[in-house]
C-alpha cells in the first residue's frame, strides 16, 4: 500500500510553499520505528468524548501501523467507530494523520509487520492473529496485542524547522 495524495492544499500564509507528501512519508519511514518519536493515537468513546493514547507505531509498506491489547480504551473505541487522528513531532515537521484504524488478521502481513518491530528493537512475535513479547508498553495491556492499519483520508503538517511550510494532503480512498 503506497499513500500518494490526491490534493494538496498549500496552508502557508507567509508565502511558503507547500511541503511535499514525499517528505513527510520519508520521516515516517525513517524514525517512526525509534523509541524516542512518541505517537498519540486520539479515539472517540462511545459517549462522544475524546480519547488520547501514546503509542509506538511503524511506518511500513506505505501505511502507519500500531500495536493495542484488545481489552484496552483505545481499541474497544476503535472497535465501535475506526475514526481517528495520530500526531507526532518528527524532525522539522508536526504531522497529524487522519484516517481509519481496522485490525489487521492476515498472517503474512502480520508476520512483515513484526519483522519490521523487530528491526526497531522490540521482538514482537505473531502468535495467530496479534502479536506478542517479552514486554510492551504499560499502556498496551496483556498479550496477545492486536494490530492495527490506520488508512488516511488527510494529513496536516507544519514545518517546525526553516524555510517554513504548513500543508494539508488528501487521500482517495484505497491509496
Amino acid at each position: 500500500m503506497t499513500n500518494s495524495a490526491a490534493k494538496t492544499r498549500n496552508l502557508d500564509q507567509y508565502g511558503n510553499a507547500a511541503l511535499p507528501w514525499s517528505q513527510a512519508e520519508s520521516l515516517l519511514s525513517e524514525e517512526s520505528a525509534s523509541a524516542d518519536v512518541p505517537f498519540f493515537l486520539n479515539t472517540v468513546r462511545p459517549d462522544g468524548r475524546p480519547h488520547s493514547a501514546g503509542i509506538g507505531a511503524v511506518w511500513f509498506e506505505g501505511a502507519l501501523h500500531f500495536v493495542s491489547g484488545p481489552g484496552t480504551r483505545k481499541s474497544r473505541n476503535l472497535a465501535e467507530n475506526p475514526a481517528c487522528t495520530v500526531s507526532v513531532r518528527l524532525t522539522g515537521m508536526d504531522l497529524v494523520l487522519e484516517g481509519d484504524a481496522h485490525r489487521i488478521t492476515d498472517e503474512s502481513t502480520l508476520d512483515r509487520i513484526a519483522a519490521r518491530y523487530r528491526e526497531s528493537g522490540w521482538p514482537a512475535e505473531r502468535e495467530g492473529q496479534a502479536f506478542t513479547a517479552p514486554y510492551t508498553a504499560p499502556s498496551g495491556g496483556p498479550a496477545p496485542w492486536y494490530v492495527y492499519r490506520v488508512t488516511l483520508t488527510a494529513a496536516h503538517a507544519v514545518a517546525t524547522a526553516g524555510p517554513g511550510g504548513a500543508t494539508r494532503w488528501t487521500f482517495s480512498a484505497g491509496s
